[in-house]
Order: structure tokens, then C-alpha cells, then sequence
């Protein structure tokens, strides 16, 4: 196989091993009259409900559906538009389709559906909340007076800002009625375990879908200090400034803070991870011949310069100077952002991968796979892209310029008419990103 084909292989096993039944049925058991999370047994004197929401909610509900059987007495699936992979109704089970990464009519229609099974729980209830990348935006719940349009507006500025997930769902948790631990208020008493797939660096509880069973360490002040930093404070929606403000001066009640007791009820475990993808990439390119190393699983900041630093990484690992010789798999793990200045359409990958493809150009025997686990990579049907030293000269043959693209923020353009775009289709998981530089035999110059 070429090494374009190997590094597909590597992110196709990285991604299978993140498959979220799996990671259920690995911590998930029926155990006298309730059921365990690993070493924590959960008795059900009343009922238990499932709420799963996330691109991987469908997976995950079906996997605790099989393991637990008649104990479970129904519940809410909010997933993804075109996420559904193939649900088949079931009696007491509702199923939602939302909009990511900018909030809509779907998620609005979630929330409320959402707020109904919360009212109706009591003391001897459970709530199963299985969480998965995504569930930010698809529960869209505007705190009064906002309207959906503050948050679709919002998330917009944000994410155009080249804001980090947790700046952009500290804000969030300030602008909603479920996130920031208040689900958990309002599933009290009764007790609430929840499993969650971590998309976030450090697979931190509070952010991992903005933390809508987990206290909130953050304020009101730390979300307007987000987005003066990011420079949108003025450009935001007059009700969403306001409201920032006003919560600011102390004006209205914050989130609840570690220490509550209602959290005296609630059970976290995560599940999986990027960590847990990396690992496997790295045993996978493995049994293919390559010395694997896993560089990071904390991947942030600016997407075309972490580009530019793979093309850095590939060139001295193809040279003899990187962290293990080649052949070699170099893998990279995590979430960088695009602060969007033109007008172009893209992702995170692609314009990673862009960047690498420009700083490797005229090299051979290297390839970087940059890729979203979920399968989509910003507003496009591609999960990322897979580049090499010729692909830079294979867009130009296409009148396609490399440089530009990347100017105008139009990676998605560049890789379509080059030929580099990685199209998976939905994934059924959703565990950050992953960048692969394959690197392979040294080839001598002339003697």
C-alpha cells in the first residue's frame, strides 16, 4: 500500500477504536436492581431514563439499551442532522435531529423535550445522561429574553474568532438553561450518572458539553473577558451584551458552583477519549511497519501554523532528526481553531492540512492525514484532508493556488479541486481530532 493508503488505515482504526457502544459495554453492567459504572453500583427504586446527546447519542443509547434491557423505561435522543445512522423507533424514545456547530430550530425543539423528562423525575428516579461531542449546540436553551438568533449569532463570532471550545462554551453555559450544571438542578432529586465521551482537551467534565450535570467553575465576568478578548464584545447581540453584563455586576444568579449539594447526586465517568484514539493510531501503524509516536493529545491554537509545524516535523523526521526514525507515524491529537479573515470555506483540518501541504511541497515520502473523528470538519461533508508533496502542484494544475486558499480561508475550495479531501461520511463517534505525518524510508541522495 502507498503511504496515502497506510495513514487512511491508521485513522480508520484510530477512529474504530473509539466506537462509543464499545466504550459503553466497557464501564456500563446490570447489577441487582439497578446497574454499575465500573466499580459503582447504582440501585433504581423507581425509574430510569435515558437522555443521550451528542453525534454519538444514537451508538451509545442502543449500546445501554442492550445491556440493561427492561430497566430502562425511555428517554430523549438529540443527535446530530444526518447522525441518526439509522435509528429505528422505539416505543417511550424520542429522537431529535439539531443543528451544530451554530444552534437551530432543532435544538430548541431538544431543549424543551429535554426540560419536559427533567420535570417529571423524583427522588427514587435515575437519569442516565450519556454526553458526546457536539451536545453544546444541539441542546440550544437561551436563557429569557435571548432568542435563538442571539445564539446562532453568537456561536457564529465565536467560532469566526478562532475561539477554543472551552471559551466558547464558558459562554454558552452563561447564555443557557441547561448547561453550566444546571440540568442537574433541574433533575433533582433525583440522582444523575452520566457517561461522557470526551471531545475537549483534558476531557474536562465542566466542559465536556459545557458541563450540564457538573458544577461550574466558571463566571459570568470569565465569559465577557472571552469575548472582549476575541474582540466580538461590541459586535455581539445588544440582548446577549447586556445579559453578560448584567450578570457581571452580579445582577443575576450564576451557575451552580462546586460545593452545591445538588451535585451530591451526580456520578461522572468518562469514557473515552482522544487519548484512547492516539493509542490506538499508534499500535495500527505499528503492525504496518512504522515506528509510531504520539507527540500530543493537547493540540490547540492556530490551525495553519500547527500545519506549518507538522511540514517542519515531517522534513526533520524524513531527515533522521525527529523524535524516531522512519518509517515513522508521528501522531497528533486534539482541537486547533481558525481565526476566519476571508471569505473561503473550510475546516480546522483542511486548513491544517493546507498549511502542511505548502511546507512539504516537493518533498516525497511523506503524507499528513488531518482529520475530525467525527467524520465532518467545519461547515463541509469532508472529515479533513490527507496530503502530500505533490499536492500543492496538483492544486496549481487545477488553477487552484495553495498560498491563497490559505489566505482566504477557503481550504475546503483548495482540496476539492487538488484531489486531497478525506470524506468518511458520519463516524458514530466524535473524539477531537487527529493529525497523522507519515514519514517513510529514507531515500539517498546521489552518491
Amino acid at each position: 500500500m502507498s503511504l496515502r493508503d497506510d495513514a487512511r488505515r491508521i485513522f480508520g482504526d484510530a477512529v474504530s477504536a473509539s466506537d462509543p457502544a464499545r466504550a459503553v459495554a466497557r464501564v456500563l453492567a446490570p447489577s441487582g436492581t439497578g446497574f454499575s459504572v465500573s466499580d459503582h453500583a447504582f440501585d433504581v427504586p423507581g425509574r430510569l431514563v435515558l437522555l443521550s446527546v451528542g453525534k454519538a447519542s444514537v451508538p451509545m443509547v442502543r449500546a445501554a439499551r442492550e445491556i440493561l434491557g427492561p430497566l430502562v423505561r425511555g428517554g430523549l435522543i438529540v443527535t446530530k442532522t444526518s447522525h441518526s445512522l439509522g435509528w429505528v423507533p422505539v416505543l417511550s424514545f424520542d429522537l431529535v435531529e439539531a443543528e451544530h456547530p451554530v444552534p437551530g430550530e432543532g435544538g430548541i425543539k431538544a431543549a424543551l423535550l429535554c426540560e419536559d423528562i427533567l420535570a417529571t423525575l423524583e427522588s427514587e428516579d435515575v437519569l442516565l445522561l450519556l454526553i458526546s461531542g457536539g451536545a453544546s449546540s444541539l441542546l440550544a436553551d437561551p436563557i429569557a429574553p435571548l432568542l435563538i438568533e442571539d445564539l446562532r449569532e453568537t456561536t457564529t463570532l465565536l467560532l469566526r474568532a478562532g475561539a477554543a471550545i472551552g471559551e466558547v462554551n464558558c459562554v454558552r453555559k452563561h447564555l443557557s438553561r441547561l448547561k453550566g450544571g444546571n440540568l442537574a438542578l433541574r433533575a433533582a432529586p433525583a440522582t444523575v450518572v452520566v457517561l461522557a465521551l470526551s471531545d475537549v482537551l483534558g476531557d474536562s467534565l465542566s466542559v465536556i458539553g459545557s458541563g450540564p450535570a457538573c458544577p461550574d467553575p466558571s463566571t459570568f465576568q470569565d465569559a465577557l473577558e472571552v469575548v472582549t478578548r476575541r474582540g466580538i464584545l461590541m459586535s455581539l447581540p445588544k440582548r446577549v451584551r447586556e445579559l453578560l453584563e448584567r450578570g457581571a455586576r452580579g445582577e443575576i444568579a450564576e451557575t451552580p458552583k462546586p460545593g452545591n449539594p445538588v451535585f451530591d447526586r451526580v456520578f461522572h465517568a468518562v469514557i473515552g477519549s482522544n487519548r484512547q484514539a492516539a493509542e490506538a493510531a499508534a499500535v495500527s501503524a505499528r503492525a504496518l511497519g512504522y515506528h509510531p509516536f504520539v507527540l500530543t493529545t493537547t493540540l490547540e491554537g492556530e490551525a495553519s501554523e500547527r500545519g506549518a509545524e507538522c511540514a517542519r516535523l515531517a522534513r526533520q523526521t524524513l531527515s533522521g532528526t525527529g523524535p524516531v526514525p522512519p518509517p515513522a507515524c508521528l501522531i497528533l491529537g486534539g482541537e486547533p481553531t481558525v481565526t476566519v479573515k476571508g471569505n473561503g470555506k473550510g475546516g480546522r483540518c483542511q486548513e491544517l492540512a493546507l498549511a502542511a501541504a505548502i511546507g512539504i511541497e516537493g518533498l516525497s515520502g511523506v503524507v499528513v492525514l488531518a482529520a475530525g473523528t467525527d467524520g465532518t470538519d467545519g461547515p463541509t461533508e469532508a472529515a479533513g484532508a490527507v496530503v502530500d508533496g505533490e499536492t500543492v502542484r496538483r492544486g496549481r494544475e487545477a488553477e487552484v493556488d495553495g498560498s491563497r486558499s490559505l489566505e482566504e480561508n477557503d481550504s475546503y475550495g483548495f482540496h476539492l479541486k487538488a484531489g486531497s479531501l478525506l470524506v468518511t461520511g458520519p463516524t458514530g463517534t466524535n473524539v477531537n481530532d487527529l493529525v497523522l505525518i507519515v514519514v517513510g524510508e529514507p531515500v539517498a541522495g546521489p552518491g
